[in-house]
């Protein structure tokens, strides 16, 4: 399963937000790293390469390699609607980034783990696929054994001021939610502009 594994903090300063999640390097230094970071903070950027940098931030908060993120792009053509907003429900309906929003981790990253590491079923089921595609309907729960709920129990202490999104129905009692609707634009905050990124590919 590829993912980036590489400096995190940087890409964060990179582009000037925190992409994956409080990042208190970017509040000491709100610019950009390396030794012209400051510097290139001045730096007029062309449109392509503003239309680049929101593809990668995107691809980037979600944890996605680039042909993976094609593909979404993609599917999100091919179906009807706005393209942009189809793209980002297909990305925040991925089960790790449910998981995330449900309170299993204060990070993608750490949904990501959670559900790799094979602590959650779906509709009963066992998953370990963080890009598995989740719908309207589906029960997301955390397996039933010791390990599993102790963990996510300590998951959702870590996280128990972060709110719930209103298109997932959670149960903390029971450690499960239901995939109620999709999400709404105004409810995923992606920190991009996804129609940048829709002109980016269909150029």
């Amino acid at each position: 399963m590829a993912r980036h594994r590489g400096p995190t903090e940087k890409i964060s300063r990179r582009f000037g937000v925190p992409l994956f999640g409080p990042s208190k390097a970017l509040e000491r230094r709100a610019y950009g790293p390396g030794q012209h970071g400051a510097r290139n903070v001045r730096k007029k950027r062309s449109d392509f390469a503003v239309a680049l940098g929101e593809k990668q931030k995107l691809r980037l908060q979600y944890g996605v390699m680039e042909r993976q993120f094609r593909r979404y792009y993609e599917e999100a053509s091919h179906r009807k609607g706005v393209t942009g907003h189809i793209m980002l429900q297909l990305l925040e309906t991925r089960l790790d980034n449910v998981c995330f929003r449900m309170g299993f981790g204060n990070t993608r990253r750490a949904a990501r783990q959670f559900v790799s590491h094979g602590h959650v079923t779906v509709n009963g089921r066992r998953v370990n696929v963080a890009s598995y595609q989740c719908k309207p309907g589906d029960v997301v729960k955390v397996r039933d054994n010791q390990h599993s709920t102790g963990l996510a129990m300590r998951l959702l202490d870590l996280t128990q001021a972060t709110p719930i999104p209103d298109w997932i129905n959670m149960d903390r009692d029971h450690l499960n939610g239901v995939v109620v609707r999709l999400p709404e634009r105004d409810e995923v905050d992606p920190m991009v502009n996804e129609q940048l990124v829709v002109e980016l590919y269909s150029r």
